[in-house]
C-alpha cells in the first residue's frame, strides 16, 4: 500500500487529468459537506423543538377546560367548563401510582410596586409542587410551602427580571412588593433556563389568591407530571385515561376535542422523534444521491485513465504483474481522490458550524451541530465511496490480456 512507484504514479494521473479530477472530487467533496450541514440542520431544529419544552418537566401532563361542542347528557354545545380545586384532589386520588406531582394553576396579571418603580407582570398562583412541574430554579430565598399554602399567606416567588426592575441593587428577600395594592413578601428569586421571558413572572400560593378573588375553588388548568419510569406508549395511555374521566366527570361528550384539552409532552417528544427522523432520512438520502453521482464521475475517470494506460497495464501483466497487483493500484487511487475530497468537505462543514452554530438561537433552531458517530459514519462512507468508485474498472484492469493490451493503438 506505501509502495514509493504506486503513490508516484498515481500522483502523475492525478497531474495529467486536473481539471477531470478537480470536478469529480468537488462532487465527492460537496457531498459529504452537504451531508454534515443537512445532519447538523436536522439537529438544530430538534434542539430548537425541544428548547421549547425545556421549561418544564419532560413527563408533564397540563388539562386546560374549554367550551363544548356537542350537546350530551342533557347540556346545550356552547358550555364552558370550568375546573376546581376538587377536580385535582380527585385526580390525585384516582391515579395514586401514576401522578408524581400536580398543581392547579391560576392566571391573573399585576401591577406591582416597589418605592417608587412599578411594572405589570403575570402571576401564576400554584401549589408548592408546580416548582417540579415547571422546573423553577429557586437562586435566592425558598419556594412556598404547604405551610404558606394553608394559611394562605402573602408570599411571593419573583422572577430574576422582576427583581431587577424594582428592586435594581437592593437585596428583594424579606421586603414587601405591592401586587394590585395588596402587600406581599418577597420569600424567593428564581431563573428559568428553558424560557427567559418567566423571569417576568411572579408565583403565590393558590389559596391567597382564590380568598382575594371571592374565597373562590375555580382554577385555570391542572398540571402535573407522570411516573418517570414510563415510556412514551405507556404515558399516552394514561393521558387518554385521564381525558376520559375527566370528560366523565364534566359531562363531556367522549368525541368532543374542545370540551377539555390534555396536553401530554410525550405525545409531542414522539411527534418530534418522527418528524427529525424523516428529515434525517431526507438529508442522507439526498447527500447519497449527490455522493452516487461522484462515484459515477471517479468511476469514469478510473475507465479514461484505464484506457489511456492499456499498453502500459499489459506490459506490467506480461512482465508478471498479478490481477491483485492491478487491482490495488486502481483501488488506491479511486480512494485516495475520494478520501481527500471528502476531507475538505468534512472539514469546510466543520469549520463553519464551528464558527456560526453556536451564535444561532432561536425558538425553532438552536445550535446546529454534528457528534462523533457522524464524522465516522462519513469518513467510513468516504472509504467505501472509493473502493465502489474504483471496483469495475479495477476489475478490468485486472482481466486486459497482454496480448490484447500491447497490439492496443
Amino acid at each position: 500500500m506505501f509502495d514509493r512507484d504506486v503513490w508516484q504514479e498515481i500522483f502523475n494521473t492525478i497531474k495529467t487529468n486536473k481539471l477531470r479530477t478537480f470536478l469529480t472530487g468537488f462532487s465527492v467533496g460537496w457531498a459529504i459537506f452537504i451531508l454534515v450541514m443537512l445532519l447538523a440542520s436536522v439537529n438544530g431544529m430538534e434542539n430548537g423543538f425541544y428548547n421549547q419544552f425545556n421549561d418544564d418537566a419532560t413527563n408533564s401532563i397540563f388539562v386546560r377546560p374549554g367550551v363544548t361542542s356537542k350537546a350530551y347528557g342533557g347540556f346545550e354545545a356552547g358550555r364552558r367548563i370550568q375546573l376546581e380545586n376538587d377536580d385535582m384532589e380527585y385526580l390525585s386520588k384516582s391515579f395514586p401510582e401514576d401522578i408524581e406531582f400536580i398543581s392547579a394553576r391560576y392566571y391573573t396579571n399585576v401591577t406591582a410596586r416597589y418605592k417608587s418603580e412599578t411594572g405589570t407582570y403575570s402571576l401564576q398562583a400554584t401549589n408548592p409542587e408546580h416548582q417540579f412541574i415547571e422546573k423553577t430554579i429557586v437562586t435566592s430565598g425558598r419556594y412556598f410551602n404547604e405551610a404558606d399554602q394553608i394559611n394562605k399567606a402573602k408570599v411571593a416567588v419573583i422572577g430574576k427580571k422582576v427583581a431587577e426592575d424594582l428592586f435594581k441593587d437592593e437585596e428583594p428577600l424579606g421586603k414587601f412588593v405591592e401586587l394590585n395594592g395588596l402587600s406581599f413578601r418577597v420569600i424567593g428569586i428564581f431563573t428559568d433556563d428553558g424560557d427567559v421571558n418567566a423571569e417576568q413572572r411572579v408565583y403565590a400560593p393558590l389559596s391567597t389568591y382564590q380568598r382575594i378573588y371571592g374565597n373562590t375553588s375555580n382554577i385555570n388548568m391542572i398540571a402535573l407530571t407522570y411516573n418517570p419510569t414510563y415510556d412514551v406508549p405507556r404515558a399516552l395511555e394514561f393521558s387518554e385515561k385521564l381525558e376520559d374521566l375527566m370528560k366523565r366527570r364534566h359531562r363531556i361528550d367522549p368525541d368532543d376535542q374542545a370540551g377539555m384539552y390534555v396536553f401530554n409532552y410525550a405525545e409531542a417528544y414522539d411527534n418530534i422523534n418522527s418528524f427529525t427522523a424523516v428529515l434525517r432520512g431526507v438529508g442522507i438520502g439526498v447527500a447519497f444521491l449527490i455522493l452516487i453521482a461522484g462515484i459515477v464521475g471517479i468511476g469514469n475517470i478510473m475507465v479514461f485513465t484505464i484506457k489511456e494506460r492499456t499498453k502500459e497495464i499489459g506490459v506490467r501483466k506480461a512482465l508478471g504483474a498479478r490481477p491483485n497487483q492491478i487491482i490495488n493500484l486502481v483501488l488506491l487511487e479511486s480512494v485516495f481522490i475520494t478520501t481527500i475530497s471528502g476531507f475538505v468537505g468534512l472539514l469546510f462543514a466543520w469549520m463553519i458550524l464551528a464558527a456560526i452554530g453556536p451564535t444561532i438561537q432561536s425558538p425553532a433552531f438552536s445550535n446546529p451541530s454534528v457528534n462523533t458517530a457522524t464524522v465516522v459514519t462519513a469518513t467510513v462512507i468516504l472509504i467505501v465511496a472509493g473502493v465502489l468508485a474504483g471496483l469495475i474498472p479495477a476489475m478490468k484492469a485486472a482481466n486486459v490480456k497482454p496480448i490484447v493490451a500491447l497490439s492496443d493503438k
